[in-house]
């Protein structure tokens, strides 16, 4: 019995240690068989390969989807607490690398899902210590929330004008110049609001050309925005030292530091002793 104890704690250090010799090893191994299997999934939707090595690649990929799975399987086994590390980011993660192999067993466009175990490879931050970079993405996340209620005004605004440019350029140019409906319409405005420009479908009318251009002057005007929004929330995340409290009106965590009142609705942020 303590053998078998022994021998499972030891495992744990291997697998879920990377400050070990056996655990760097081992996770050197695994990225390495990571990468190799994303390499065949990419190998065989090219289609000259596909033909000439189909049953061969199968077979590798059936070997991968076996280890990935005895790999998962002992990480449950050797876990003190299997079911948090089931649901975890990573155990979910390593469970989505099997579960693609089965499903291709019966929809065959299942294998190409397998490339989702480049996500695998986030272990590489665990094995090479990098794992402080890590720490930085709190500072996009807080920024990204901060920013959250301007770019989805931002985005409802696009919409909306996306919407009234696509129904005008229907009823001005109608089907006979392409626009057939007015979601074909909107896809129009949006290409050309993004300063795509695909050029599959082109207003013939004089007054259609007039409101193309307006589109592309305004896609020019705000294409900076979101950008803008982000940039200063990031700014703000990385300036450090804000006040964490939860504004009572419009529900802001961050404030200046040592600040009175919400920066976003002016609201007192604390209550007045009487």
């Amino acid at each position: 019995m303590d053998s078998s104890k022994h021998w499972r704690e030891e495992l744990y250090v291997m697998v879920f240690q990377s400050d070990t010799k056996a655990g760097r090893r081992f996770d050197g191994i695994l990225l390495l068989i990571i990468l190799a299997s994303i390499v065949i999934v990419m190998l065989d939707s090219i289609d000259a390969v596909h033909q000439n090595y189909a049953d061969l690649l199968a077979y590798i990929e059936w070997g991968f989807t076996f280890v990935f799975a005895v790999e998962y399987i002992l990480r449950l086994y050797c876990s003190p607490k299997p079911l948090r590390y089931a649901f975890s980011f990573y155990g979910l993660v390593d469970l989505l690398a099997i579960v693609p192999g089965i499903l291709a067993l019966y929809y065959a466009d299942a294998q190409y899902l397998l490339i989702i175990r480049i996500i695998r490879m986030l272990r590489i931050f665990r094995v090479l210590k990098l794992s402080p970079y890590l720490k930085q993405a709190n500072y996009l996340m807080s920024a990204l929330r901060g920013s959250k209620q301007k770019i989805v005004v931002f985005l409802v605004s696009v919409c909306t004008l996306v919407t009234v440019f696509g129904t005008l350029m229907y009823v001005i140019e109608g089907p006979e110049h392409g626009f057939t409906s007015i979601p074909k319409g909107i896809y129009w405005a949006i290409v050309t609001l993004t300063t795509v420009g695909f050029g599959d479908i082109v207003p013939k009318t004089p007054l259609g050309q007039v409101i193309s251009s307006l589109v592309m002057i305004t896609g020019y005007s705000i294409i900076a925005v979101p950008t803008g929004i982000f940039t200063a929330e990031l700014a703000n995340a990385m300036r450090g030292e804000q006040l964490q409290h939860d504004c009572p009106v419009c529900k802001k965590n961050s404030h200046e530091h040592g600040a009175a009142f919400c920066s976003r609705c002016g609201n007192a942020l604390f209550k007045k002793l009487e």
